[in-house]
């Protein structure tokens, strides 16, 4: 009953600024979630998102 996997799946994109840096304005790290086609983008994702941790636009990259 269930359907096969599809093409696109949802990827959860995570902040490397907060991650890495210990020194920040507040505990926790930034995550967004989206969705990406599994045949046109085989390599991890990296987008510049806003973190409200670290207020500015730093790189999010894909994490499983």
């Amino acid at each position: 009953m269930a359907k096969n996997k599809g093409v696109r799946l949802v990827i959860t994109l995570e902040c490397t600024e907060c991650r890495t840096n210990a020194n920040k304005r507040s505990p926790g790290v930034s995550r967004y979630t989206t969705m990406k086609n599994r045949r046109n983008t085989t390599a991890r994702l990296e987008l510049k998102k806003f973190c409200p941790h670290c207020n500015s636009h730093t790189v999010h990259k894909e994490i499983k």
